[in-house]
Formats: C-alpha cells, structure tokens, sequence
C-alpha cells in the first residue's frame, strides 16, 4: 500500500538485507539484485531496518551505494560473528569459508542482524558478482544496535583560533562526531562544541600517535573528529592521516579495519589566509608557503626552496619559523630573500591569530628580526611588488597588486590588447 496526504502507512522496521559481493561488484547488480526480490516477494523498502555484511566489505562502493539506494544504514560483523550462524544457514558454502573464514554472508549477516529469535524470509539469491538473503526479526529493530558502523573519521581544521574562523561544516563534523582527537590546546579552543563526548588528548609532538589513534578508534565503528588548527591539510594532520592509510600494515601502516572507514575533510581557515586578511591583501598575488622546520625536512631541502620562492618572487609565508632550539633559520631565510628584493619588503607578523591575545605587527625585510617572532607567528613576507600603506587613522594596510594598474592607468590600451 502506497501512502498519500490523507493515508499514512507504517512499515515497522523488522527486515534485514543481507550482502555479499565480489571486490568491485557494480552498484548497479546489487541493486538491482536487491530490489527484485524485495518486489517479489512483497516487502517495502521502508521495512529495512539495516544493510548487513562482512565487515571485509565495509568500503566496497556496491554496498555502500546500496545503503544510500535504500536510505538504510550499513551494519557490519566480522567473520567469526557470520561463523556462529552457521547451524542456520540454508546454503551453506565451503567455498566462502576458504575465503573469508565463514560458511555465508549474505545468510549468516541478515541472521546475525535479526538475533536468534529472527529467521530468514528470503534465503540466499545470486547473480555472477552479488548475492543477498532476507530475515525477519521478531520486534522492530534498531540499526544502532546491530553489529558496528562503518566508522567515519572527521579531518577538521578548526581555523586560527575563535568560533568566526569556523566554517559551519566543520562545526557540524564536531556536533556529530563521538570522539574528539587532538592536541589539548585544540581541544581547549572548541571546548564549548565537544560537550559530552569523549575526549582523547594527547601533547605536541605526538603527532603520529595521534592520527593512528584517531583512525583505529574509527575502525572500531566510532564516528572520530581529528582536529587541528587552521586547515588540516596545510602543515597539519591531513597529510599523515592519508600517509598511514597508504602504507601497508606491516611497513608502519594501520589496521585493515582502519583503511576501510569513511573519510571526510573540512577545509578551515589557514593562518596564512588569517594573517593576509586581518592586514590587507599581501597574497594577492603568486605566494608559496615554506615551513621552517627542519624537524621532518631536511635543512637543504628548505634551503632550496627558499632560493626558488626569492628567485621566483613569490610572497612567502613562513610556518613554523623558529622554536625554542631553532633560533637561526629565520635569519638565514630573511638573508636569501634579500638577496633578491629590497630592505624595505614589507613584512606581516601575525601572532595568536584569532585569539584574545592576538597581535599584527609590520615591519621590513631588512628589519625582522628572530626576537620579534615567536612559535605562535606567522611571518608573510612580501615581493617586489608588495606596498605597506598608512591610512589616516594610524594603522596601515600591506596588499600585493595583481597587474589592474594597466587597467587602470591606460583602460582603451588593456582593453585592446586583450580584444586582440
């Protein structure tokens, strides 16, 4: 029965889809699959409470495809949790057990769904790359309750420093998240967001221990926020996340169950973006960015870079420029771009961007100096081009021009140049 304005049908939730599939199953099969028999045999979409399979299967497109086709969640079981259904199965295959160390899938997941008092309505149905089998349990379900998520891992950057800088993506990633990971004092900036969930705190410097942390907390089937300042891709914990999910397990890589979570990104405000936009437009031309600590990248390396950016005359955004044992490679930094732009480069120090202590100070190339930075700084410093202004009331602004000049000094000239 179909429902309309004036009738209302409920369809309590007490089916379990069942799926099995080999690796790269078109989507389109296990649909399809799934829907046929449902068709025939009379039973609404509606009526699903939860798609179970293998946990092996948790990143498989076709199973998830499935999940968002029947609008129900994906529930996982591991094989020896499919192994105790056994007795139960209708169609029982050795050739599954070679595989994957259980006599049915798409069976023993719907049974294992269901519970004990469940039976299976529809058994095991096939084509040449999927398979699915139906059960009924005795109450409604509730999917939360039926074997584990997929599990999701969060990347959030949670921009600079204050609750403006947040993107509302990222704020919503922190309401729905269970866990929170992170450095302590990242924890402290969104504190007012992360109200009882659980928190996992860990020092700087724990990089590594945090982001395998974060990613086989989400294995269990957790829905993890992983949290870093500003954007998480950018000098943060976006690119070792991606890094440990690239290696193999046993060369310093994660988990298996960890290399099949869901993964999202939300982008934040940068303390470059921060830093150029509370002074003006310093990067409103080409810039690089080049981090100053020889922590993780060789000294020559960073060198070498430096050189290119001064020849190349990007403006340049130093993270990371000194620490309390690096005290020279500012210097040395200040030195090769002086090389090749003037004394009188403007420079932008932007310290605690975001936060109450928050201070924005201009200076030249030829005058930064080590003692007026610290590891809270962000340093821009400007090209050929770049111009420090002072306005009437005092406070100037820094901007980089793009080339409108020619626009503006010579409009008929730029336009029939570029009419031509």
């Amino acid at each position: 029965m179909e429902g309309a304005p004036t009738r209302l049908v409920y369809h309590p939730q007490r089916y379990v889809v069942g799926v099995g599939c080999a690796r790269g199953c078109d989507p389109q099969e296990l649909m399809d699959l799934v829907d046929t028999h449902l068709a025939i045999n009379s039973i609404a979409k509606g009526a699903i409470a939860c798609i179970a399979t293998i946990d092996l299967k948790a990143d498989e497109a076709a199973m998830n495809a499935l999940s968002a086709h029947l609008d129900a969640p994906l529930r996982l079981f591991s094989a020896e949790q499919l192994e105790f259904e056994a007795p139960r199965l209708k169609n029982p295959s050795e050739i599954v057990y070679s595989e994957v160390r259980c006599h049915g899938v798409s069976e023993g997941a719907a049974l294992a769904a269901v519970g004990p008092e469940g039976r299976l309505a529809i058994e095991k149905q096939k084509t040449a790359n999927a398979t699915c089998a139906i059960a009924r349990a005795k109450e409604p379900l509730v999917a939360e309750t039926v074997g584990r998520a997929r599990g999701h891992l969060s990347v959030i950057g949670i921009g600079p420093g204050k609750d403006d800088w947040r993107t509302p993506e990222a704020t919503k990633m922190l309401a729905a998240a269970t866990d929170i990971v992170g450095y302590s004092l990242y924890l402290k900036i969104v504190d007012q967001h992360i109200i009882g969930k659980t928190h996992h705190k860990f020092p700087l410097g724990a990089e590594e221990n945090r982001v395998r942390f974060a990613l086989e907390e989400a294995a269990k089937g957790k829905n993890v926020a992983l949290i870093s300042s500003g954007d998480a891709g950018i000098y943060a914990m976006g690119a070792l996340v991606y890094e440990l999910l690239d290696r193999d397990t046993d060369n310093g890589g994660v988990s298996n169950a960890a290399k099949r979570i869901s993964i999202t990104n939300a982008p934040g405000i940068s303390a470059l973006q921060a830093c150029s936009a509370k002074i003006g437009a310093p990067l409103g031309h080409d810039f690089c960015a080049i981090s100053l600590s020889d922590l993780l990248t060789p000294w020559e390396a960073i060198e070498k870079r430096l050189h290119a950016a001064a020849e190349g005359d990007f403006v340049v955004a130093f993270y990371n420029p000194v620490s309390l044992r690096r005290r020279t490679q500012l210097a040395v930094a200040r030195d090769i771009l002086l090389e090749h732009r003037p004394a009188n480069t403007p420079v932008v120090l932007g310290i605690n961007l975001g936060r109450p202590e928050e201070t924005l100070k201009v200076t030249t190339l030829e005058a930064l100096s080590v003692d007026d930075v610290d590891m809270l700084t962000t340093v821009l410093i400007g090209s050929t081009n770049s111009k420090t202004v002072m306005r009437g009331d005092g406070n100037p602004f820094v901007y980089t021009p793009r080339g409108y000049a020619k626009r503006i000094d010579a409009p008929e000239i730029a336009d029939k140049k570029e009419a031509e």
